[in-house]
């Protein structure tokens, strides 16, 4: 079957260009033009892919973002005409898997959304090993993650980092392997957006929990570490 995206864009030209991209690509794309309708059709369809627009009547696309990111694991990339840091880390705290600013290239959109897909996808085909941490638990086969059976919500990008963590607990991944590894063909990610990733993960597997995971080994990147008296 052809991937199902959804894009909520309210910039008709835009649209238009979006759409003609992503068919070429073999993709079934499906349009909306405004906030509550992008919500209400990410939610009767749900579609395998959301290209989302910030900057939408109605509801913006970062209330969109926070909504739909409470329900699913759906892919979403952002776009927005907003170039600070501030706005950027703003939309991957919210949920965002990637982030563009206009004006864009479309050929960079369909392969960001290429690449988008094909890691939902090989999440989807993961096998049965659940990776296991103290109580942390990380199961890519039902892109879960449970720490003393909790379920903690991740965004995409995050569940990736954490997951390239988890296959080697204490093992230091430096940033450009973390980019190697989760990112893949976009060369361009800074190692400040790594960080801001790994930032809003550690906040929520330590969230209310007193214990650390992520641990940053200064000069050299990020390992993950069981709480103290905890087995790796």
């Amino acid at each position: 079957m052809s991937p199902r995206i959804l894009v909520a864009e309210d910039d008709v030209k835009q649209a238009r260009l979006i759409r003609i991209y992503l068919e070429r690509e073999g993709n079934e794309v499906q349009i909306v033009a405004d906030g509550r309708s992008a919500i209400d059709r990410a939610r009767s369809t749900r579609p395998d892919l959301i290209v989302l627009d910030v900057m939408m009547p109605h509801v913006d696309g970062l209330d969109v973002c926070r909504i739909l990111r409470a329900e699913s694991q759906i892919p979403i990339l952002l776009l927005t005409a907003r170039t600070t840091e501030e706005d950027m880390l703003l939309g991957l705290d919210l949920g965002a898997d990637d982030y563009m600013t206009k004006p864009y290239s479309p050929r960079e959109l369909t392969a960001r959304v290429r690449a988008l897909l094909r890691r939902a996808k090989a999440a989807g085909r993961a096998g049965p090993t659940v990776f296991r941490v103290g109580e942390l638990e990380v199961d890519p086969a039902r892109f879960e993650v449970r720490i003393a059976g909790e379920p903690v919500v991740l965004t995409g990008k995050e569940f990736a980092i954490l997951g390239v963590l988890a296959e080697e607990p204490g093992r230091v991944f430096t940033r450009a392997q973390i980019i190697d590894r989760v990112f893949g063909f976009d060369q361009n990610v800074m190692e400040r957006t790594v960080d801001a990733h790994v930032m809003n993960l550690r906040r929520k597997l330590e969230k209310g929990r007193g214990h650390q995971y992520v641990e940053t080994v200064y000069g050299r990147g990020y390992r993950l570490i069981a709480p103290s008296g905890s087995a790796l």
